[in-house]
């Protein structure tokens, strides 16, 4: 199901998804069984649009997981005073994450597993929101830090059949992340201020992983 507060990228159309893209997903197909594709990729790469892209191309035989339902609640942040870095590593539920890509790669016939998806107009994280089911052999994931050698993230990479970095020109990333963030209510004072405070360090350190990747798709 297409997520109602994400802008398409103007490459969103199926049509327009690479051939290489599509050739790797048609191999992780053919193995039969259930497979796990991560796209990791800095904020406003438009690591969610390709993913949702690639989910409708195989709608009968895949599911998207976006990483972002594990970002902790707001409440939780403000009692750990980690509000004004929301989006950082530290404020996911890494271990989460974790534990249902382990019960996603061996899940039993006729059981739904349940996963939280973010909401971008209350800022939160909704559980129980996206029903996964057996029947559909490739779970499309995407998120920041699918990279990452840090604390729980370190155990994400194992868990993917294939991992891919989708890099993109950092000019227009950031054109990207501010009409965004203006989009859902920051000023442009605001926005360009959180860009510089915590997403671009984020994507800094994002890049840094880009080396685990099985494939590096350029600005799609």
């Amino acid at each position: 199901m297409e997520n109602p507060y994400l802008t398409p990228n103007s490459a969103s159309p199926q049509s327009a998804l690479p051939p290489e893209a599509i050739a790797r997903i048609e191999a992780l197909l053919s193995s039969g069984r259930r497979t796990i594709l991560g796209i990791a990729a800095g904020p406003g790469a438009g690591k969610s649009t390709l993913a949702q892209a690639l989910h409708a191309r195989f709608s009968t035989q895949s599911q998207y997981l976006p990483m972002d339902g594990f970002h902790l609640a707001n409440r939780e942040l403000a009692r750990l005073q980690q509000g004004h870095c929301k989006g950082a590593p530290h404020t996911f539920d890494s271990a989460g994450y974790v534990h249902l890509l382990e019960r996603v790669r061996s899940q039993p016939e006729g059981e739904t597993i349940y996963a939280p998806d973010f909401d971008r107009q209350l800022e939160e994280p909704i559980a129980g929101a996206i029903p996964l089911h057996a029947d559909k052999p490739l779970i499309i994931t995407e998120g920041n830090y699918l990279l990452l050698e840090d604390g729980a993230w370190s155990r994400v990479r194992g868990l993917l059949d294939e991992a891919w970095y989708l890099d993109l020109d950092p000019a227009l990333r950031h054109a990207r992340l501010l009409a965004r963030h203006m989009r859902f209510g920051r000023s442009e004072p605001e926005a360009r201020a959180w860009i510089d405070s915590t997403d671009e360090p984020n994507a800094v350190r994002i890049a840094a992983t880009r080396h685990h990747a099985d494939w590096v798709l350029q600005s799609w």
